[in-house]
């Protein structure tokens, strides 16, 4: 009895002893590290909207049979925009539209007496190619120009309204942020010709020529 209470013995030391080198041959469960994943690259296109405001200063030039008188023009301007965007690799191709009420105006006393010009509005229709650095988009623009201002002279007390159709060329640079938003500071020169002012309002009858310097800023929301 006594020795098979021994032998028992010796028998529960060796798997205790044992136990231990088993489980260090157990295969140990692989560990994987989690697999990065870059974050995606914005993306500039699809169809926006937005609000501008900025700043113009330019020429309003009057010719008529009495000669001609130039003089410099200048005020603010603010309103909506609408334009859409297609991003392929970093080239990103757009056309955009915006449609202004302004206060330039300016006033000179020369060949057509006392004479002042006063822009009622401001649009635009123009293409956009930029270069998109992810969330920065340097752009080029350029298009139609279309402008509504109204002349006439101290003399007659009365003025004449006429719409012209121009064009635009400038450049900007635009900033996404918060994911759907971006905003942008841009640069246009616009050039209208040939609006009408007839001897009713002007003394004489005369065409009117405007130059604008325009440098605004906006908010765009993306869809």
């Amino acid at each position: 009895m006594k020795r098979l209470k021994l032998l028992a013995g010796i028998g529960l030391l060796v798997a205790a002893m044992a136990t231990p080198s088993l489980a260090a041959d157990l295969p140990r469960p692989a560990y994987k590290a989690p697999v990065y994943a870059p974050p995606a690259a914005f993306s500039w296109s699809g169809l926006y909207v937005g609000i501008n405001g900025g700043y113009g200063w330019g020429r309003s030039t009057w010719t008529s049979a009495a000669g001609t008188t130039a003089f410099n023009t200048r005020g603010w301007m603010a309103g909506g925009t609408v334009g859409y965007n297609i991003q392929t690799g970093s080239i990103v191709w757009g056309i955009e539209g915006d449609l202004d009420w302004t206060d330039v105006r300016g006033n000179a006393v020369g060949a057509c007496g006392n004479c002042t010009t006063r822009m009622l509005w401001l649009g635009t229709v123009r293409g956009r190619v930029g270069y998109a650095f992810n969330s920065f988009l340097p752009y080029i623009t350029g298009g139609a120009a279309f402008n509504s201002s109204w002349s006439g002279t101290a003399a007659t007390g009365a003025t004449a309204r006429d719409t012209v159709v121009g064009w635009t060329i400038g450049a900007g640079l635009e900033y996404a942020f918060m994911g759907a938003w971006s905003a942008k500071v841009e640069y246009l020169y616009m050039d209208f010709q040939n609006a009408r002012c007839p001897a009713t309002a002007c003394t004489v009858a005369t065409t009117v020529d405007n130059t604008l310097h325009n440098v605004r800023v906006g908010l765009n929301y993306r869809f």
